[in-house]
């Protein structure tokens, strides 16, 4: 199991200590110190069912210097824009060792992910 973490952002450290506590051995990603690459955005966008622009922070300076609200939707094009500037990647973004992601920004999607952990009718009440 991955994260995708901004340690600066409550909703990464909410979504980190609940893998800390679950999953003890994850592999932790400071994705601002470690951008990923095209071809990682890709394969975790491909897992997410999602667009590039789909977990583009908008409201970020940077968004607005480049102009990404009138940013023409090319796939592409997006993936290079998020790759040179990962400030603008949503966070936290949680990828399972079974190839599922998640953009974990609330306890329910958290819990989605580590539900992947348990096996089925084993969680806790």
């Amino acid at each position: 199991m991955e994260i995708w973490h901004n340690p600066r952002c409550s909703k990464s450290r909410t979504a980190k200590a609940a893998l800390d506590a679950a999953h003890p051995d994850h592999v932790e990603r400071r994705y601002l110190d470690a951008p990923p690459s095209v071809a990682e955005l890709a394969e975790v966008l491909d897992k997410l069912g999602l667009e590039p622009w789909d977990i583009t922070r908008m409201k970020e300076a940077r968004a607005r210097e480049l102009r990404l609200a009138d940013e023409p939707k090319d796939r592409a094009r997006w993936l290079a824009l998020l790759a040179e500037n990962p400030v603008l990647i949503e966070r936290p973004i949680v990828i399972t060792d079974d190839g599922r992601a998640f953009v974990a920004r609330d306890p329910r999607t958290v819990a989605d992910a580590l539900a992947v952990l348990r096996p089925r009718g084993t969680g806790t009440r």
